[in-house]
Parts: structure tokens; sequence; C-alpha cells
């Protein structure tokens, strides 16, 4: 009877208890913190202060789209996956190539950009290609899939110059720090533009796909963040960023569904 009595009690404790926290886990997940490495531009850059770029307005699209809301957390991109990793962000959008490494850590949305490597020289540098890179001093990101690939196709690393953004990168190469710079080749096309003495030598070193990055503790988001990104695509929105931020270049545009899974390169 006392064990009745005592079930009796508890149980709207419990209930109470199972009341409150299900608005708490609602609001985590319509309310998502999205880490942001500003040091990419065009898909992420701060100007006086405001975070802007390709991915920032398209993760912004996304969140409209499925009602959500979102506070953007700058940090260095090797704090990114280990911020997922303990909850301190929710999601996050910084030109992230989807690895099989990373999936081990993280969940991905869909492909929503079609990337690969390529090599940034000053005219007249002579250099043609990855072919005749070697002797040469190469400055690239640290903790990305340029220092990887240059590791692992044999590359003299006490050659290479790894800096914690892209900017520092290119500063070598303006002032002879560095002859060449390995990295992602939309963000080498955008130096370029702004840069004409400068040039893209050999063709793509690899063909990769960004996504957007989601912790594994918030079970669902990625089922959000997918269903947001088709309708941006289904409306023109996704379609209108690339207008906007490469000036028509459609090169790096995903219209099909690829899953991580499947575009997902290894280390």
């Amino acid at each position: 009877m006392k064990r009745k009595l005592f079930l009796a009690l508890i149980s709207p404790l419990a209930l109470g208890v199972a009341y409150v926290a299900a608005p708490q886990a609602a609001r985590a997940q319509t309310n998502i913190v999205v880490g942001a490495d500003t040091t990419f531009p065009p898909f992420e850059t701060e100007v006086n202060g405001k975070v802007t770029g390709f991915d920032i307005d398209m993760i912004k699209a996304i969140a409209k789209a499925e009602g959500l809301t979102i506070t953007v957390k700058t940090l260095p991109f090797n704090g990114i996956i280990p911020s997922l990793q303990t909850g301190a962000l929710n999601a996050a959008v910084a030109g992230i190539t989807i690895k099989t490494s990373r999936l081990q850590n993280v969940d991905f949305s869909d492909a929503y950009y079609k990337s690969g490597l390529s090599i940034l020289v000053k005219k007249g540098a002579g250099i043609t290609g990855f072919g005749n890179l070697k002797g040469h001093v190469v400055a690239t990101k640290k903790a990305t899939s340029s220092a990887d690939y240059l590791q692992q196709h044999g590359f003299d690393m006490s050659h290479v110059k790894q800096f914690q953004d892209i900017d520092s990168a290119y500063e070598a190469l303006e002032t002879g720090g560095a002859d060449a710079v390995l990295f992602d080749n939309p963000v080498n096309v955008n130096f370029k533009t702004l840069h004409t003495n400068t040039q893209i030598v050999g063709p793509l070193l690899t063909g990769e796909y960004y996504g957007i990055a989601v912790s594994k503790n918030d079970p669902g988001l990625v089922a959000k963040i997918n269903d947001g990104l088709a309708k941006i695509k289904a409306d023109g929105a996704y379609h209108k960023l690339f207008v906007k931020y490469f000036g028509g270049d459609t090169s790096g545009e995903v219209n099909e569904v690829l899953s991580p899974a499947s575009v997902a390169v290894s280390d």
C-alpha cells in the first residue's frame, strides 16, 4: 500500500519534470547556434563587425524556411568540429569539406557546393601545376584538406607554411614569403579576381563537396536543414546566392540531392 501511495505521489512530479523538459528540448531545436570561420571569403567574412557571405546568407535562408532562429558564433576553423562535439555549437558553415573522418565525429547536411583544390601563384612565377611545386614554399590554412593533400602526396612539409587564416597565406604570397597558395578553388578565384597579378595554374587537384556540419547531439536537426536546403533550391534563393557572390558562376552549384555518405572523401 505504501509502495502504491509513494508511486502515486511521485508520478505527478515525474510528469511535471517531463512537461518542463519537453519545451526546453523544443527550444533547443528551434534556436540554434551556428559556428562560422570568417576567414573564408566569399563564403564567410566579417566587415565592420558584421558577419556575411554565401554560407551565412544560405543558412539564414534555410533557417527562415524551417522556422528556425540562429545565432552566429565566430571561431577558428580548427575549433569547429570540437565545438560541435561538445555541443557548444548546433551546426556550422565554413566551407567544410565532407570527409569520412569528419562523419565519425559530426553529421552533415546534403552537399550544397562542389569544390576542389587549386594552386594560386604570382604571374611569371614559372609554376605551372602541382608537378613542379617541388622546392617551392607553399602557403595554406591549418587543419584543412589542402594541408592533408600536400602531406598525402609526399610534399616536403618543411616547405609548407600553415596559417590560422587564409588571408595570412595570401599575404605571404604577396610579400614573397611563399611561392604559391594551395587552397579551395572558389576562394582562390575570389582572390585572383581582386588581385590581377596572380593566376591559378594547373587543373583542379581534387573534387570535393561542402556540407553544413551538425552536432550529433542534435538528432533531427540534419533533416530540418536538408528540408530547408531543398526549399531554397526550389524557390530560386539558392541560385541567387551564386549570382550575388560568384558573379553568376554556377560551377559549384549542386542541384541534385547528394547525401554526405555518397560524396565523402577519404583523408
